[in-house]
C-alpha cells in the first residue's frame, strides 16, 4: 500500500512526540541528581521547559493534521528514558554518562526536526514548518552548549571524584 507524504509526516510527528517524551523524562531524572553541577542543572531545567513547549508544538502539528500522538510510542519512550536514567544513576561517573548521552540525544533530535521540516513541506503542511524550526533552533542551542561543556563537566567530575 502506497503512503502519501502526509502519512509519512504524521508518523514522523508521532515519533518526534515520543522522542520528546523520552527527552522530558530523561531531563526530569537528570535534573533531580545534578545539584553538584549547577551549570548543568540550570541548562537542564531551561531545556526541560523548552522540551515541554516542543511537545505542545508537535501536538499542534498533529491536531492540524487531524491526528493525535501515539500513546504506545510515548509510553515506550518514557519507559526507555527512566530505565536509562536508572542505569546511569548506579554509576559513579553518572554525570559523564549523562553528558555523553545528552550530546548524542540532542544531535538525534536535530536530525529528527530537520527531517520533519522536509516532510512537512512535502506534505503541504507549510504552516507547521515555523513551529518545527523553533524546536530545531532550541535543540541546536542545547547541543552546542552540551558540546562546549564536555571538558568543563569532565573537569568538575574529576575534581569531585579525586577529593
Amino acid at each position: 500500500m502506497a503512503q502519501t507524504a502526509k502519512d509519512i509526516y504524521i508518523v514522523g510527528l508521532r515519533n518526534a512526540h515520543a522522542m520528546e517524551v523520552q527527552a522530558r523524562e530523561l531531563m526530569e531524572r537528570q535534573s533531580e541528581r545534578t545539584d553538584d553541577y549547577p551549570d548543568v542543572k540550570l541548562m537542564l531545567t531551561k531545556h526541560l521547559t523548552e522540551t515541554k513547549d516542543q511537545l505542545a508544538r508537535l501536538e499542534r502539528c498533529l491536531t492540524a493534521c487531524g491526528e493525535d500522538s501515539s500513546s504506545l510510542k510515548d509510553t515506550a519512550q518514557s519507559l526507555v528514558a527512566n530505565v536509562t536514567a536508572l542505569f546511569h544513576s548506579a554509576a559513579d561517573d553518572e554525570i559523564l554518562k549523562n553528558t555523553f548521552a545528552n550530546n548524542a540525544f540532542e544531535n538525534f533530535e536535530i536530525a529528527a526536526y530537520k527531517s520533519l521540516i522536509t516532510l512537512a513541506e512535502a506534505a503541504g503542511c507549510n504552516g507547521d514548518t515555523q513551529l518545527l524550526k523553533m524546536s530545531l533552533a532550541e535543540e541546536q542551542k542545547m547541543a552546542d552548549w552540551v558540546d562546549a561543556n564536555v571538558e568543563k563537566v569532565t573537569s568538575a567530575y574529576l575534581r569531585r571524584a579525586t577529593l
